[in-house]
């Protein structure tokens, strides 16, 4: 029952973040708004804070991430660069929250550490790959000087961001655990019916 229930918070975490991607992407990205990909950065980590907050286990992160990028893969045009970057922000946060936010060892500064962590690492990761391994034809052309404005500039906005947010979704997820454990069957059917309609709405909006 435990892992049915730490598999559903997953899923609809993961959903959730992806269907930001996908509606919340659309919208900033229709109208230009500057830094896109640092106010998805944003809503993702505090998904996966929440994601800590409810189910501390090494390796949800990057679980997260995963079905985020499953979301984005089968309900939006396959803009594969964004998929890699949102798997490399599940990875490098699950490498950082499974040290700094240990049971027994949480604090504001440790989680907005993992937060300031995980951006850097995954932004970093994600603009070499892209660049110099991928080899995409837009992150060629920009070169160096597009690598390391995406890590310092996007990267040190969305750090900031992610510092202040990943010690609020984990309180927030926390007492979505006290609210679980006190009313389980309800929770757990909510969850479950969100997760349905919001993979149902991507699928007519795609």
């Amino acid at each position: 029952m435990k892992s049915s229930r730490n598999w559903i918070i997953f899923l609809l975490l993961g959903t959730l973040w992806g269907a930001m991607e996908v509606f919340g992407g659309e919208f900033l990205y229709a109208n230009d708004v500057a830094r896109s990909s640092v106010w998805l950065t944003a809503w993702a980590f505090f998904i996966m804070a929440m994601g800590r907050g409810l189910v501390n286990v090494s390796g949800s992160s990057s679980v997260i991430g995963a079905v985020a990028a499953l979301f984005k893969l089968v309900n939006a045009s396959p803009y594969y660069c964004h998929l890699l970057g949102i798997f490399f922000l599940g990875v490098f946060f699950d490498v950082a929250a499974s040290y700094l936010m240990k049971k027994g060892r949480i604090s504001t500064l440790r989680s907005s550490l993992s937060g300031i962590i995980g951006v850097y690492g995954g932004y970093a990761l994600f603009a070499l790959v892209i660049t110099f391994i991928a080899r995409y034809e837009p992150w060629v052309a920009g070169g160096w000087p597009k690598v390391l404005d995406h890590i310092f500039m996007g990267g040190s906005i969305a750090a900031i961001a992610a510092a202040v947010l990943v010690p609020f979704g984990y309180k927030a997820g926390v007492s979505g655990e006290t609210f679980t454990s006190r009313n389980p069957r309800w929770a757990y059917a909510g969850a479950s019916l969100v997760l349905v309609a919001l993979w149902i709405l991507g699928r007519i909006a795609g």
